[in-house]
């Protein structure tokens, strides 16, 4: 079987869609993505970290002991989340801020959540597996931060954005990573990427009335898709867990949180 295309980086999305085969089923985990376990070891036996200086390995490992007392158990994801340096994404204005745990305004009425929820978010994710998730789509890439704790923890990142100001803002912080297994995608992400479909799962930072049907068809069976959607039309949001599974959809909602609104088109 031919190998399927993948999209340049950034991808775009004026291919015709049937341009790329689509797959049968979702792509197999590969090997685990190259990563360290040293934090790991260290958050089992090292008292909270003190530091100065954004730079600091100490300053992320600091946050890190947050999350993990405020209730982050995945070991995977707090090495995730210690490694990216979250002040490279934020204004200068607010780099002293970003390891407190504070969404923060990235520009064009969007923000970058909170440590804890992308913390969280991914965790919920991830939960129940061993092995690397393999190809994952992420809705609304914002200035890039969570694609960057992604790229770490599964195969492949698919990171689709509607704003060109945001898409082109996190082009430019990813850049500098060389994250290979990043694709950035500027379109509609309330339509997903079929042309990369299926996925094994699918991750939202943006929240609407209800999970789109293209979301959950574009959605490997045995796949899970994490969002926040709204309890009720025009009310407060919670987190929604959707696993696909060969009887149906299973959905799951837990806690309250607060999303910038899903909106539909390109800006």
């Amino acid at each position: 079987m031919n190998a399927r295309p993948r999209p340049g980086f950034p991808a775009r999305l004026d291919r015709p869609a049937d341009a790329v085969a689509r797959p049968a089923a979702a792509a197999a985990p590969r090997s685990a993505p190259a990563a360290t376990t040293a934090l790991q070891r260290t958050l089992r036996t090292a008292p909270v970290p003190q530091g100065l200086g954004l730079d600091s390995r100490t300053v992320r490992l600091a946050m890190v002991h947050k999350l993990a007392v405020q209730g982050v158990k995945d070991a995977r994801v707090l090495d995730a989340m210690g490694r990216v340096e979250r002040h490279r994404f934020v204004d200068t204005a607010l780099a002293t801020q970003a390891y407190e745990d504070t969404s923060l305004p990235i520009g064009l009425g969007q923000t970058i959540s909170k440590p804890n929820v992308v913390a969280r978010m991914i965790e919920l994710l991830l939960a129940g597996r061993t092995e690397p998730m393999g190809r994952v789509l992420e809705i609304g890439t914002g200035c890039g931060y969570q694609a960057a704790v992604l790229s770490l923890l599964v195969n492949e990142v698919y990171s689709i954005e509607r704003l060109r100001g945001l898409h082109d803002k996190a082009r430019q912080n990813l850049r500098l990573l060389r994250l290979p297994n990043v694709h950035l995608l500027f379109g509609d992400g309330m339509t997903g990427f079929a042309q990369g479909a299926p996925y094994a799962g699918i991750i939202a930072a943006a929240g609407g009335e209800a999970v789109p049907t293209a979301w959950t068809e574009q959605l490997a069976v045995g796949g899970r898709l994490v969002a926040p959607v709204a309890r009720t039309a025009g009310g407060p949001q919670a987190l929604l867990v959707v696993d696909k599974t060969p009887a149906g959809l299973q959905n799951t909602l837990l806690e309250a949180v607060h999303f910038v609104p899903l909106k539909s088109g390109i800006a």
